[in-house]
């Protein structure tokens, strides 16, 4: 099996834990102090979100199980990520314009692919190539922004505004605003195919909803398939330490780890307060799900932060390759799934 590294960064945050509480807040130009109507304010990676209103408010409830940071967005404006906002109470969200102008054409001199082959490698890495990634569709392309240096062999680009994806396999409406996309190709001298990418990598927030004309049902099938030996799952399990209950098996090299050994290769610390573990892997380790699909994790950090819906801090520090690195949009779930 080859194996293709994929890196996914997200914003995410640990702060405690609390109850069931409602943010309130307004947003407003930096300039003109005036409100900003329909402004997006959602936790990153989420379903749980809202626009604001004629006078610039907003008013959202969120659980405990809520650790994503809140995020501010209009077009035009720059987004704002706040992690502390269960300390801050009633909000005052200043939105600074961007410098660049919407419509600014980049001409830029020919380097050796064309857009549409750019467009098509973004969208094969970024959604993914799986059987759900095949039914989504970005509804605004010409948002994403694409440069190729040929001499590197790298595609970067970005998203002028949220991309709106259409995943009708999942049932989801994703606004995903692209802060950063990276492919690197393989050498053209190497045995692989000169376009197969030896890493991706994307930074960004996203807000999940429902999609207008909903199927419950469909819904509800294909998510439990993306869920099924996901890096969400996975996570969930090593936080509470139900891993071979939950499907997997730890492997080093070709040697089987036993639960008992577990404390030879992985450790947890939780803290009392917060329930939040720090969690510490001191080589990569080999996942096999169900018997069959095989990743590996590797840390480029000495521990990071995990709690017990899935979230963990350091997401850049993390790689993910086999089974799990091919999970793309087309499959991710948002944090609060199933919760």
């Amino acid at each position: 099996m080859k194996f293709k590294i994929f890196l996914l960064i997200t914003l995410i945050n640990l702060p405690q834990l609390s109850v069931c509480q409602t943010i309130q807040g307004r947003v407003i130009d930096a300039v003109t102090k005036t409100p900003i109507e329909a402004a997006a304010v959602y936790f990153d990676n989420t379903t749980v979100g809202t626009t604001t209103n004629s006078d610039g408010v907003f008013t959202l409830s969120y659980a405990k199980k809520i650790k994503s940071p809140l995020v501010i967005s209009f077009l035009g404006y720059k987004k704002q990520v706040i992690n502390d906002y269960k300390v801050k109470g009633n909000i005052e969200v200043l939105l600074e314009e961007q410098l660049e102008a919407l419509n600014k054409v980049v001409i830029t001199a020919n380097d050796g692919m064309s857009r549409r082959q750019k467009l098509n490698y973004f969208k094969r890495e970024f959604l993914g190539t799986s059987r759900f990634a095949n039914t989504c569709k970005i509804l605004n392309e010409d948002d994403i922004v694409l440069k190729y240096n040929k001499k590197e062999r790298i595609l970067t680009g970005y998203s002028k505004a949220s991309l709106i994806i259409e995943n009708t396999a999942l049932q989801y409406l994703i606004n995903y605003d692209v802060s950063t996309f990276t492919l690197k190709f393989y050498p053209l001298n190497s045995e692989n195919h000169p376009f197969d990418a030896e890493f991706m990598g994307f930074m960004g927030t996203s807000f999940y909803k429902d999609l207008t004309i909903f199927n419950e049902k469909k819904a509800k099938k294909n998510r439990t398939k993306a869920y099924s030996g996901s890096r969400l799952q996975f996570v969930r399990a090593l936080y509470d330490m139900k891993i071979e209950e939950r499907g997997y098996q730890l492997f080093d090299g070709k040697t089987k780890i036993e639960p008992q050994e577990y404390s030879n290769y992985f450790s947890m610390e939780t803290n009392k307060e917060t329930g939040i573990k720090r969690l510490t892997i001191v080589r990569p380790l080999k996942i096999l799900y169900k018997n069959w699909e095989k990743s590996i994790i590797i840390f480029q950090t000495p521990s990071i932060f995990i709690d017990q819906y899935g979230n963990y801090t350091d997401a850049d520090q993390i790689r993910f390759s086999g089974i799990m690195g091919e999970q793309r949009v087309g499959e991710l779930l948002p944090f609060d799934y199933g919760l």
